[in-house]
C-alpha cells in the first residue's frame, strides 16, 4: 500500500468541513462492526464499541498513525486503493461506499450498481432479449447490467460482489467462470489484448490502474499482457460448458451504446438448435429461481 503524505496546506473551509464529516462517518461505521464479524476476538477489556482504530488499520493494510489522522480530520491525501480497502473492511453497502468516496473527494474506481449509461429502457431491452443471454459492459469489461440468462451463463453472478463483476478478472478469480470457458487461454489472451487497446485512451485513470493492479497478481495475465498485443472488437463464435445445461455454442455480438465511454450491449445468440433448446432451459431455471426467491 502506497504511503499517504500530509498535504502542505488546507484546501479551504469546504474541504475542512468535508474532512470532519469523513472522520465522523468512519468512526460511526467502525463502531457498528462487532469484532466477531471480521474474525477478531472480543476480549474482556474491550471498551471501544465495535472495532478499534488499530484493527481497522491492520485489516485495511494501512498505518495506524495515518488512519488515526484520518479519523481526526487532518488534511492528508488518501488514495483510491486505501478508500477501497476501508470500504471493504467496514463492510459498506453501495450507498455508503459512494458517500465515503464523495467525502474523500475521490472517484470510485469500481463499477457502480447504477450507471448513467444503463437506463431503464436498456434494462427493459436486456429482459426482452431473453432467452438469449445479454449484458451491458464498458471497455474495462465491467459488467454494468445483465439479464437473468447471462446471470447463470458462466457462473452465478448474483453471488459475485458488484465490484468484482469484471470479465477479465473473473477469468482468473472465479472457478466456475474459468471452467465454463472452453478455450480459456485464447480467451484470456484476446481479452488482455482488447484491454490494452482500450486502455490507451484511459492512461492514468484510477479505475483502470486499480483493475490492472489486481490483474497483475496473476502470472498468466502478466504473460499475456507483456505480449503488447492489441485487437479491436469483432463478432465471434464462442463455446461454453454451462454447469446447469451443458455445452453451448453461441455467436457473440457487440453493439456500442456510447463510444465516448465505451459502453456496449453484448449478446450471445445460439449458433445451433441444440444450444437454442439448452439456453431456453437455462432461461427456465433462471425464472424458477427468481420465483422462489
Amino acid at each position: 500500500m502506497a504511503q499517504e503524505t500530509v498535504t502542505a496546506r488546507s484546501r479551504g473551509t469546504g474541504a475542512e468541513v468535508r474532512r470532519h464529516e469523513l472522520a465522523a462517518f468512519l468512526r460511526s461505521r467502525r463502531e457498528r462492526i462487532a469484532p466477531e464479524e471480521v474474525g477478531l476476538p472480543r476480549g474482556r477489556r474491550r471498551r471501544t464499541p465495535g472495532l478499534r482504530r488499530e484493527e481497522v488499520a491492520q485489516l485495511s493494510a494501512v498505518g495506524v498513525t495515518w488512519y488515526t489522522w484520518l479519523e481526526q480530520g487532518r488534511d492528508i491525501q488518501v488514495s483510491v486503493q486505501v478508500l477501497d480497502a476501508l470500504a471493504r473492511t467496514l463492510m459498506l453497502d453501495p450507498t455508503e461506499r459512494a458517500h465515503l468516496f464523495q467525502l474523500a473527494g475521490a472517484v470510485d474506481p469500481t463499477p457502480a450498481l447504477t450507471c448513467p449509461s444503463v437506463t431503464p429502457a436498456l434494462r427493459a431491452m436486456l429482459e426482452q432479449l431473453e432467452p438469449y443471454a445479454a449484458s451491458i459492459q464498458n471497455s474495462r469489461y465491467d459488467i454494468l447490467a445483465h439479464n437473468r440468462v447471462l446471470g447463470l451463463l458462466l457462473c452465478d453472478l448474483a453471488e459475485v460482489a458488484p465490484e468484482d463483476r469484471n470479465c477479465v478478472l473473473l477469468s482468473y478469480t472465479n472457478q466456475e467462470w474459468r471452467d465454463s470457458i472452453v478455450h480459456l487461454e485464447e480467451t484470456r489472451r484476446l481479452m488482455a489484448a482488447r484491454l490494452r487497446a482500450a486502455m490507451a485512451g484511459h492512461l492514468g485513470e484510477p479505475a483502470w490502474k486499480l483493475l490492472l493492479k489486481r490483474l497483475r497478481e496473476y502470472p498468466e495475465f502478466c504473460e499475456a499482457w507483456e505480449r503488447h498485443e492489441v485487437v479491436v472488437a469483432h463478432s465471434k463464435r464462442k463455446e461454453f460448458l454451462n454447469r446447469l445445461v451443458g455445452r453451448l455454442v453461441v455467436d457473440q455480438t457487440e453493439l456500442w451504446l456510447g463510444p465516448e465511454v465505451g459502453s456496449r450491449l453484448v449478446t450471445y445468440v445460439p449458433a445451433d438448435e441444440e444450444t437454442r433448446a439448452r439456453m431456453q432451459k437455462l432461461h427456465g431455471i433462471a425464472l424458477a429461481r427468481e420465483s422462489a426467491s
